[in-house]
C-alpha cells in the first residue's frame, strides 16, 4: 500500500543500530538535579541551528509551553495568539487564561490585526507576548514572524513560536532552486530573525524524526526556564535513546539534509502538477501536507483511495467544517509512486480535465497522454 500518511518529511528514521550506544536508558534522576549524559551538547548544537543564544531540551512541547508561560509571566504579562495557534501551544495559553492572564486571540497570520489589538491594550503595563505556529500546515504559509518580532519589540515583549512543522524543513536563504532554504533551522532561519525577543520552541517529530522537543531563546531566558522549570523537577527528562536518535537526526542533517529536502520540493511541485494539470485545486503551497479541494466529498474520495491501496490522512479542521484528506509527501517518496496517488485521485474525483492529462498505466504507474 502507498502510504501518504507520514509526517516524517525528510524521511529520517533512526534505527537502533545506526545510534551510539548508552548504557542505561535513563539516570533516574530529574533534569533540575541532573541533565542526562548528552542532553547539553545535543542542546548547543540545537541553539545554534535554530539561531538562539542558548536552548534546553524536554520531553515534548506539552512539558515546554506548560512551563514556558509560567516563567514568562513572572513579570506580568498579556497574550496575544494567533488563531492558527495549534492545540499544545493554545493549551499553555489556556492555562495562564485560567490563572487571571490576559488573552487575546487575533485573526491567523494578520499582523495589521495585531498591531490594533496590541496598541489598544498598551496601556495595561504588562508586556506582550505573541504566540504563533511558525507555519501553517493548512495553508503552506509561514506566520509573518518579521512584523511580530518588531511589534514585540517596540513594547518590550516576547514572540513565541511553535515551529514543529517547519524545523528541519525551512531554513536560510531560501530562493527559486532551494524554496525551503538550508540548513533546517526552521522558520525564524528562513526570515533570517534572531534576537532576545525570539522564544521558539519544537519537537524534532517531523522533520527530524524524534519525539523530543527544545525551547530556544536568550541566555536568561533559558537560564531562568532551567531555573523554575516545574517539569524539570517532576517529569522524567528526555531517555538516552533519543538523545542518541537526535544527535543521529543533526548528523544526518549536516550531511545530507539539504539535498533530502531538495528531493522532497520536488516531490511536492511533482504532486501539485499532477493535480493543477487535472484540473484539481489543491492547498498547502510548497509545504509537504497538501490537501486537495474535495468537498463535501472528501470521505468517499478517501475510502476509495483505501480500497485501491493509497492511504491519506482524513480529518476535519474543525467540528463545524467538513472533513478533508490530505497526502503528507516525504522525501523518500519515489516519483512513480507520486505519480500514481494523483493519477488514483484524478480518476476518483472526476475532475474536467482528468481524461486529457493522466491515466493509470497497467503497471499502476502514472503514465502521460499527449491529447
Amino acid at each position: 500500500m502507498l502510504d501518504f500518511t507520514s509526517a516524517l518529511y525528510l524521511g529520517m528514521d533512526h534505527a537502533h543500530h545506526s545510534l551510539n550506544p548508552w548504557a542505561a536508558l535513563t539516570t533516574g534522576r530529574p533534569a533540575a538535579l541532573e541533565s542526562p549524559p548528552g542532553a547539553g551538547t545535543l542542546a548547543e548544537d540545537l541553539a545554534r541551528l535554530i539561531g538562539c543564544e542558548r536552548a534546553t531540551l524536554g520531553t515534548s512541547t506539552l512539558h515546554i509551553f506548560f512551563d514556558l508561560f509560567e516563567v514568562l509571566a513572572r513579570e506580568g504579562i498579556a497574550i496575544f495568539m494567533d488563531a492558527g495557534t495549534y492545540p499544545i501551544l493554545r493549551w499553555g495559553v489556556e492555562r495562564m487564561a485560567a490563572k487571571g492572564v490576559p488573552v487575546t486571540t487575533f485573526p491567523t497570520h494578520d499582523a495589521d490585526a495585531f498591531e490594533r489589538v496590541l496598541t489598544q491594550s498598551h496601556r495595561s503595563g504588562l508586556r506582550p507576548v505573541v504566540v504563533t505556529d511558525g507555519l501553517s500546515p493548512a495553508t503552506g504559509r509561514a506566520a509573518p514572524l518579521d512584523r511580530y518580532l518588531r511589534l514585540a519589540r517596540a513594547h518590550r515583549g516576547w514572540v513565541v513560536v511553535d515551529d514543529t512543522q517547519a524545523l528541519g524543513i525551512l531554513g536560510a536563504r531560501p530562493a527559486s532552486a532551494a524554496p525551503y532554504g538550508r540548513g533546517g533551522g526552521g522558520t525564524a532561519a528562513w526570515y533570517g530573525l534572531r534576537g532576545p525577543e525570539l522564544i521558539v520552541g519544537a519537537s524534532l517529530a517531523k522533520g527530524f524524526g524524534v519525539p523530543l522537543a527544545v525551547v530556544g531563546g536568550s541566555l536568561g531566558l533559558i537560564e531562568a526556564f532551567e531555573s523554575h522549570s516545574a517539569c524539570r523537577v517532576h517529569c522524567s527528562p528526555p531517555s538516552a535513546a533519543h538523545l542518541a536518535a537526535a544527535a543521529h537526526a543533526l548528523a544526518l542533517n549536516r550531511r545530507e539534509g539539504d539535498e533530502r529536502r531538495h528531493r522532497l520540493a520536488l516531490g511536492v511541485q511533482r504532486f501539485r502538477w499532477r493535480l493543477h494539470a487535472a484540473g484539481l485545486a489543491v492547498s498547502g503551497g510548497f509545504f509537504p501536507v497538501q490537501t486537495p479541494s474535495l468537498e463535501p466529498a472528501a470521505a468517499s474520495v478517501h475510502a476509495r483511495l483505501h480500497a485501491g491501496g493509497i492511504r491519506a490522512v482524513l480529518h476535519r479542521p474543525s467540528q463545524d467544517r467538513p472533513a478533508r484528506a490530505s497526502f503528507l509527501i516525504t522525501a523518500t517518496h519515489r516519483p512513480w509512486e507520486i505519480d500514481r496517488a494523483a493519477a488514483a485521485l484524478v480518476q476518483i474525483a472526476g475532475t474536467p480535465n482528468a481524461r486529457n492529462s493522466m491515466r493509470l498505466g497497467n503497471d499502476g504507474q502514472a503514465a502521460e497522454l499527449h491529447a
